[in-house]
């Protein structure tokens, strides 16, 4: 199906009322549960073989894991020393994929210096390691955006990395990965999804799953959380790609998943681009795992924590000894230590692992499994992010095996909505500038963040010319991708837009706090919310800010855990 078949592909709040009837009233092919960049992978794939499908989130697009990884593309360059060939392997090709096919404008190269601390042995073992990663990805082809990796001296990597200490490595490998904004893929493949047919609903929770007189799934009830309205969906086949929540897929029918998986919780924190001097990545060892240094635009994103997490799911907590585990090893190589005071955002996500024979959780598999708990119903379980598209494909290929007239996935030839001009149109953004009246940095931005549906954020300015303003206090959003999240993407929230639409929560030292009230008049034009439900809005994100401020304050993951429930979750919570 080409991309002058599809629809629209926007999510906004009449196409969601709309989808919600296609729910009660349609008979689907696949129901998906988890709007995670897995069940994002899994509706796109079910779509573009020609099924009819349905995915339901029970909070927002990418609100859990997807939104919180380390926003990176990559290959894994570590489980290369664990001999994990085959997973290196299979996630280069995603990355090449990404990169040069599917989603070029959300996806691209960033560089990383590997420091080496030992003389001789480490330079040629980690340089192995990293020649090879490359070889791998020239063999499969997909590696044309990357270019190879580089040996440099001690005075090398510190002209390109200031902010290293003299003493922190005798020399340093330079190589290359690829980052995203994790959140914005995951949105834009259920965009891409309900462009291809598929009904995409978000603040849906599967309350339970309906089975016929065999014992087969055959649909699921949902709970609509903005109309505590409960819909009765009917399929053929349920596919689960609900990531730590997907031992509840178990208890639903009966049972426990025959696979188990265990939540890791993996912390970041972000610090303005000023605070560090340096122009890559670091990735450096610790004693449990790797931790990066990674650029953000402006900012630098500096995690992550691998620890085992058996507290809330939705919305894990960040310690105080979180913080203090990244600052302390981060600041073993930099000259200029970071402080509590420098750090702008916080967060915490879970990875779902399949567990393993170690305790470790850092040493337990990033690949996948898709099992059947029941007649009818199928779960996808463990990987990682890059993988999402191989993990989706299975889980289809498994879910309609018996069915017998289902076609092979075509995924690796569709771009998500965005991708189709843009390398054209990034090669033009200085013309494109020039033309629109807006300085290059501007049409850049957009262009990373949009594609080639950039005109369509700025053709909201056309009535509102306002709109064309950035947003005060918000990092150089502009005003009109905040009404484009509201009125295209989706977003049903003030803690949405400033969270995952954009990064404002996590980009701003005051975390959003200071242009919530604005963002949420934007908002509001767009959803009709009435002067009552902007307070509440606004409310609901002061009280959530504050409550991870809080646990961010607490020594211990449960004293954290318990600080920040002190915010309930705003889905549900003035529901007619």
């Amino acid at each position: 199906m080409e991309s002058s078949d599809m629809r629209s592909g926007n999510l906004d709040p009449l196409q969601r009322t709309h989808d919600l009837r296609r729910l009660e009233h349609e008979q689907f092919d696949v129901l998906v549960i988890g709007g995670g960049v897995t069940g994002a992978g899994v509706a796109l794939d079910a779509a573009t073989r020609g099924l009819r499908v349905a995915i339901v989130e029970a909070r927002d697009w990418a609100a859990g894991t997807s939104s919180r990884s380390s926003k990176l593309i990559h290959g894994g360059l570590r489980y290369l020393e664990q001999l994990d060939f085959p997973l290196v392997r299979e996630a280069l090709r995603e990355r090449g994929l990404l990169l040069g096919k599917i989603a070029p404008h959300l996806v691209r190269p960033v560089p990383f210096l590997l420091p080496l601390e030992k003389r001789v042995w480490q330079r040629f073992y980690y340089g192995a390691g990293v020649a090879l990663y490359d070889s791998l990805g020239s063999v499969l082809g997909t590696s044309r955006e990357m270019p190879r990796h580089k040996h440099l001296t001690r005075r090398q990597a510190r002209a390109i990395f200031p902010s290293l200490k003299p003493d922190a490595l005798i020399g340093a490998i330079r190589y290359y990965d690829g980052q995203v904004d994790d959140a914005r893929l995951t949105m834009s493949l259920v965009r891409t999804a309900a462009a291809y047919g598929a009904a995409a609903v978000s603040s849906a929770r599967v309350v339970r799953l309906r089975r016929d007189e065999a014992g087969a799934v055959v649909g699921a009830v949902v709970s609509d959380l903005e109309s505590s309205r409960e819909i009765d969906v009917r399929a053929t086949r349920v596919i689960a790609a609900t990531g730590v929540w997907s031992d509840d897929i178990g208890e639903m029918v009966g049972g426990r998943v025959a696979v188990r998986v265990r939540a890791s919780k993996g912390v970041h924190f972000v610090v303005p681009r000023e605070a560090i001097d340096g122009d890559v990545g670091l990735i450096l060892r610790t004693e449990k795992s790797v931790l990066f240094v990674i650029p953000w635009d402006r900012h630098w994103i500096i995690g992550t924590t691998d620890t085992d997490w058996d507290l809330d799911r939705a919305h894990p907590a960040a310690s105080a000894h979180d913080i203090r585990y990244l600052l302390d090893h981060v600041n073993r190589v930099l000259d200029r230590p970071l402080h509590r005071g420098d750090i702008d955002g916080v967060y915490a996500g879970l990875r779902p692992l399949l567990s393993g024979e170690s305790d470790a959780t850092s040493k337990l598999s990033r690949e996948h499994a898709v099992v059947s708990p029941a007649p009818g119903l199928t779960l996808i379980a463990g990987g990682k992010y890059t993988t999402y598209r191989v993990m989706a494909k299975d889980a289809v290929d498994a879910a309609t095996a018996d069915l017998g007239w289902v076609g092979k996935s075509v995924t690796e030839r569709i771009p998500v909505l965005g991708a189709h001009e843009f390398q054209s149109l990034w090669r033009a953004r200085v013309g494109l500038a020039v033309q629109r009246g807006i300085a290059v940095p501007t049409i850049e931005h957009l262009l990373r963040r949009y594609g080639d549906q950039y005109a369509d954020v700025l053709a909201l300015c056309d009535d509102d010319p306002s709109l064309r303003e950035v947003l005060p206090d918000s990092g150089g959003y502009l005003k009109a991708e905040i009404r484009y999240a509201a009125e295209r993407e989706g977003a049903l929230h003030l803690d949405d837009v400033l969270t995952r639409r954009t990064r404002i929560s996590i980009e701003t030292e005051h975390r959003g706090v200071d242009c919530a009230p604005e963002v949420a008049r934007i908002v509001g034009e767009v959803l009709g919310w009435d002067e009552t439900m902007r307070e509440r809005e606004i409310e609901h994100y002061f009280a959530r800010v504050e409550a991870e401020r809080q646990s961010q304050k607490k020594l211990d993951d449960r004293t954290a855990d318990a600080a920040r429930l002190g915010a309930p979750d705003v889905r549900g919570a003035w529901a007619d």
